[in-house]
């Protein structure tokens, strides 16, 4: 079920042997992502139990989810561009239906992020889920 932009970060993954080549191309998929406006940095779109600081900034037309996000950490932010590859753009009821750990283990990334931040990356994805359900409701 996932979308093209995730299937070509998994592609990109499959092409990078060392993880360090890995964590750069996560890293610079955040840098590629657009700021987040100041004004949407507020207690409402922040991510809880997250070590660093996340927001999340939901958006629903229609049926169809996307969200802005931004962390003041390189990695999570990138973590946020890989989130944003696998869900935005999807209709409510498949945004409920992805198994984010499954597609998140594709990259490998379960293996090779640290406690803190596999705890932060199930917040963001338990936030996704969450605004979709309330949506569907």
């Amino acid at each position: 079920m996932a979308q093209d932009r995730f299937e070509e970060i998994v592609e990109t993954f499959e092409f990078l042997d060392d993880w360090e080549d890995r964590y750069r191309e996560v890293i610079d998929l955040g840098k590629a992502m657009p700021p987040l406006d100041d004004a949407l940095k507020v207690p409402a779109t922040k991510v809880d139990g997250c070590a660093s600081q996340v927001w999340l900034h939901p958006t629903i037309e229609g049926e169809v989810f996307t969200f802005e996000g931004e962390s003041d950490a390189m990695i999570v932010r990138g973590l946020i561009a890989v989130l944003h590859a696998l869900y935005s753009g999807l209709s409510l009821s498949e945004v409920v239906k992805v198994d984010a750990g499954a597609e998140m283990a594709r990259l490998g990334l379960n293996d090779h992020l640290s406690a803190q931040r596999s705890n932060g990356l199930r917040a963001m994805v338990e936030r996704i889920r969450s605004v979709a359900n309330a949506a569907l409701s």
